[in-house]
């Protein structure tokens, strides 16, 4: 015997009691929770991206400042020469993105679960995977094979002179080959564009193939000096690498190389003592915690993080304290009562936003060679 299990959406007091059937209810239940699902929770973009919102719609321009001013020394009495804030633009494309949920009656009237609740939980469930697959591809220079997020392919050969074209590349992106022939890039600190050219394996750009070649470029690679090279490229910027984004082909690499041992406790937020760690089961047990988070370890003080949505032929290095995508907002998720006909009852979820990598000094891509 199969007992109906009430869903979130379903009143167990709906209807008058005469014509009140359990598809009527859950009918009339769909209407009214529809605004349940108008947020949706974005884990993706409270870890990389900085949230802007917008009036309008299309191509919106965001202005960040460069470092442009100095301190001039100056005879008592003298007034010093006026500076000028230095800026630069970013232009973010919005656009609308949406998914169309349907339930047809027969679906409601024949089945024992609740067919509306289970097609809007899928449907919210698709906007997170879609937000996080759009995230990804734009951080990691990714082309969108599919043709939904319009993303195009960043490669160790980019330069810098086209990569901060918004025609080109419209997503954004790191600082590329050849640095120094882009507007871009400023002096910070002892280090100039000359300076930071010489700076990582392929003349300054946040994009080169990994060290670490023996299993081919379609497979995962990776080098411990791949890293010490992400660290210089961002510290020289004046930022400071503190999490890594790999897939998890790029863990076992780790794991198989014995290069990963390193107790970590995800709560704490640091490394356990040794002594500590002996009681509990060594790494299995302090990496236990990383099928929820997906924080799995620490190298060189950064950390670790496993996500599937990561390609196999590509890992980040990033400052995290500077976010380096912007997610412009034009209208969050809106979810509204559709009537097809022909016996359908659905709704269509939809929401406009534009993202954009805003800070190319934040962030290193190592490409599989």
């Amino acid at each position: 015997m199969v007992t109906k299990k009430e869903g979130i959406l379903t009143s167990a007091a709906g209807g008058d009691g005469t014509t009140s059937t359990a598809a009527q209810r859950t009918i009339v239940d769909f209407k009214e929770a529809i605004m349940d699902y108008r947020v949706t929770d974005m884990p993706v973009l409270d870890m990389f991206a900085q949230r802007y919102t917008t009036e309008t719609g299309g191509d919106i321009d965001i202005t960040v400042a460069k470092q442009s001013m100095v301190m001039e020394q100056i005879d008592e009495g003298t007034t010093p020469a006026y500076q000028s804030t230095d800026l630069r633009n970013e232009r973010v494309s919005v656009n609308e993105f949406g998914i169309a949920v349907g339930v047809t009656r027969r679906m409601i009237e024949d089945s024992r679960f609740s067919e509306v609740e289970m097609a809007l939980n899928e449907a919210r469930r698709a906007v997170d995977r879609h937000l996080t697959s759009h995230a990804i591809h734009a951080l990691f220079g990714m082309a969108d094979s599919n043709g939904v997020f319009g993303t195009d392919a960043i490669t160790a050969a980019t330069t810098e002179a086209n990569a901060e074209l918004f025609a080109n590349f419209d997503h954004g992106a790191f600082y590329a080959k050849t640095i120094s022939g882009g507007s871009r890039i400023t002096d910070y600190g002892m280090y100039d564009a000359a300076a930071f050219q010489l700076m990582g394996p392929n003349a300054g750009s946040h994009y080169f193939n990994s060290a670490d070649s023996v299993n081919g470029s379609t497979v995962a690679n990776f080098a411990l000096n791949d890293l010490t090279e992400a660290i210089e490229l961002i510290g020289a910027k004046g930022g400071n690498a503190d999490t890594i984004v790999i897939s998890p082909s790029h863990y076992k690499i780790l794991l198989d190389q014995a290069d990963f041992t390193t107790p970590f406790d995800a709560a704490m937020g640091g490394v356990k003592a040794q002594s500590t760690a002996a009681h509990e089961g060594h790494n299995s047990h302090v990496l236990s915690s990383a099928a929820s988070t997906g924080l799995v370890g620490n190298l060189y003080g950064l950390n670790v993080y496993v996500n599937a949505y990561v390609p196999n032929t590509r890992f980040g290095i990033f400052d995290m304290s500077v976010k380096p995508l912007a997610y412009v907002e034009r209208r969050g998720l809106t979810v509204e009562e559709a009537n097809p006909g022909f016996g359908i009852v659905g709704s269509y979820m939809s929401m406009r936003y534009g993202m954009k990598i805003i800070r190319p000094e934040s962030g290193v891509i190592v490409i599989s060679s």
